[in-house]
């Protein structure tokens, strides 16, 4: 009579050690993903005339405007290096996010990550 249940003499190790790794793995990208949210990326625009500074985690930490960037009679001008500077600062983070992380989704993307591992 054959036995049921039994996966052969190394599966059970296998499996163990394909865990191990994946939890490594997981330790590792957590690590990565905090020291990335904890970085700080900054931007400018108008020749310096806007200075943004934004974290890992896409949230404004300073805007700095100089005295030259603040013309009463043309707002739009101020209003457009401020959206551009804090787009160039958010393409960094988007950036160092791929470069850092990417080598655990093995270019899947950080939504791809979950559903093509197992």
């Amino acid at each position: 009579m054959a036995k049921r249940g039994n996966f052969g003499g190394g599966m059970p190790g296998n499996m163990q050690n394909l865990m191990k790794q994946a939890q490594k793995m997981q330790r590792q990208m957590q690590e990565a993903q905090q020291q990335l949210e904890e970085s700080e990326f900054t931007s400018t625009s108008g020749g310096g005339a806007v200075e943004v500074k934004v974290n890992g985690k896409k949230e404004i930490v300073s805007l700095k405007l100089s005295e030259e960037a603040v013309d009463p009679d043309d707002i739009e001008t101020l209003e457009d290096m401020i959206v551009a500077a804090l787009n160039e600062a958010f393409k960094q983070v988007d950036s160092a996010q791929e470069s850092s992380l990417g080598k655990f989704t093995g270019g899947m993307g950080m939504g791809g990550l979950g559903g093509g591992l197992f």
